[in-house]
């Protein structure tokens, strides 16, 4: 009986390897500008529930948002990237910014994040 035995060469193991050890690289780069994301819909979700927001002055709100943002070490949002739009019962707040991380050489990740919360009477919705 001749039986041929199966299973991966060395090169494929390589090859596979090379592929894993890259999406972990690029996620590696990825995962800080998404935690940073989710901080800043944290963030505005709480100055949201804040008592009051929705009659307080923009720049007080403002100031409200990046207090909670300091926290968490959010370094990316600029004050020029928040905006505030007056609704009815209150305030909308939007966040529009961008991050650009190398990724190798001259090739860079870039996210754009831009989301917005309502700050009315009613609370956070």
């Amino acid at each position: 009986m001749n039986r041929k035995q199966g299973g991966m060469t060395l090169t494929s193991f390589l090859a596979v390897l090379i592929v894993v050890a890259f999406a972990i690289y690029v996620g590696m780069k990825l995962l800080p500008m998404y935690q940073e994301y989710y901080s800043v819909r944290t963030a505005m979700k709480g100055v949201a529930n804040e008592p009051g927001s929705a009659d307080m002055d923009p720049s007080k709100v403002q100031d409200l948002f990046f207090r909670r943002l300091y926290i968490n070490y959010s370094e990316n949002v600029k004050p020029q990237d928040v905006k505030f739009e007056r609704i009815d019962g209150g305030w909308r707040m939007k966040v529009n910014y961008e991050v650009r991380r190398e990724l190798i050489g001259n090739l860079d990740v870039v996210g754009k994040f831009d989301t917005s919360q309502d700050l009315t009477r009613r609370g956070g919705e």
